[in-house]
């Protein structure tokens, strides 16, 4: 989301996303609040710093790290004040294993995600970490039914080859298939509530992402072509999400006309249509942090009252 004012943020989120609101992430506040950054802040008995080129992982916390840490607790804050009587789903975002280990430094300068002990441990302290995230909030609004979810932009290089080196020229092996699959699923195992995976990069891996054990796909509905890895999903239980509206702009288009598209792709899935209400939740296609706070209010409020369409009459 935009702005820097957590409780603001929530009421904007509870007043349009009633039905499934989330803890809003806010990178306009610096460092520390970025995708890398609050996510690091949840991880457990790891430590990272902030240097020149990046997030990289060191022995002993230090100012950039409390500062993380203090933002996730100033939001934790506002939703004990803005939230505590919401019953129902809520949702918390996470950075993924992937994207976590791609976007941070090893102390010896080359990124996480080319180590594979590196990686495990960081796994591992993620889903410690997201758990004890989970408990954090539950204890906050007692009502909530939490759901996690994992941002996972960098997979699709992760698997293609397509992360820079360090020095930046270069590019990083991929990582095999196998592999990204079974670390993912360990973690996603370990978070002890349902689990959206989101990517909204190009060539999205939903086989993989259903397979890792994901209870949701979040993707851009724009960017995604194989209806075969979505239907599968779907016959698997998968919830989906996708992305109908971009994550910045200035003119949204009808919310009748954008759920007349999700009909006409829910006919080319081959799925009865009265399932789709229940098997498909509208959302923005990637984060709203770069868009204006009237854009973004307009994005939500699009995504609800387009789905309003879907519903049986």
């Amino acid at each position: 989301m935009p702005g820097t004012d957590p409780a603001e943020a929530l009421r904007v989120v509870l007043g349009e996303l009633p039905g499934l609101p989330h803890l809003p992430e806010l990178p306009a506040r610096g460092a520390g609040a970025d995708l890398i950054g609050r996510s690091a802040a949840l991880l457990v008995d790891l430590a990272v710093d902030l240097t020149p080129a990046g997030w990289r992982l060191v022995p002993r916390a230090g100012h950039d790290l409390r500062r993380a840490q203090e933002f996730l607790a100033r939001d934790l804050d506002a939703l004990h004040d803005v939230a505590e009587r919401h019953s129902g789903p809520f949702k918390v975002q996470a950075t993924g294993p992937w994207t976590l280990a791609a976007g941070l430094e090893r102390e010896r300068g080359e990124r996480a995600v080319v180590d594979p002990g590196a990686r495990r441990d960081l796994g591992q302290s993620l889903a410690e970490g997201i758990a004890e995230h989970v408990a954090a909030v539950a204890a906050r609004v007692p009502g909530a039914q939490v759901v996690v979810q994992l941002d996972e932009p960098s997979l699709p290089a992760v698997l293609q080859g397509g992360l820079p080196t360090a020095s930046g020229f270069g590019r990083l092996p991929a990582v095999a298939a196998p592999d990204v699959e079974a670390e993912l699923s360990a973690v996603i195992a370990a978070v002890p509530a349902p689990v959206v995976v989101h990517c909204c990069a190009h060539r999205a891996p939903l086989d993989l992402l259903r397979a890792a054990g994901a209870d949701g796909l979040s993707f851009d509905l724009g960017l995604v072509q194989d209806l075969d890895a979505l239907g599968t999903a779907v016959d698997a239980g998968v919830h989906l999400l996708p992305g109908v509206v971009p994550g910045t702009g200035t003119v949204l288009p009808a919310p009748k006309a954008t759920a007349s598209r999700l009909q006409a792709w829910w006919r080319e899935l081959g799925f009865a249509a009265d399932e789709l209400h229940e098997a498909v939740t509208l959302t923005p296609a990637c984060g709203l942090a770069g868009a204006s706070p009237v854009y973004a209010r307009a994005a939500m409020t699009h995504v609800s009252e387009a789905a309003r369409y879907l519903l049986p009459e």
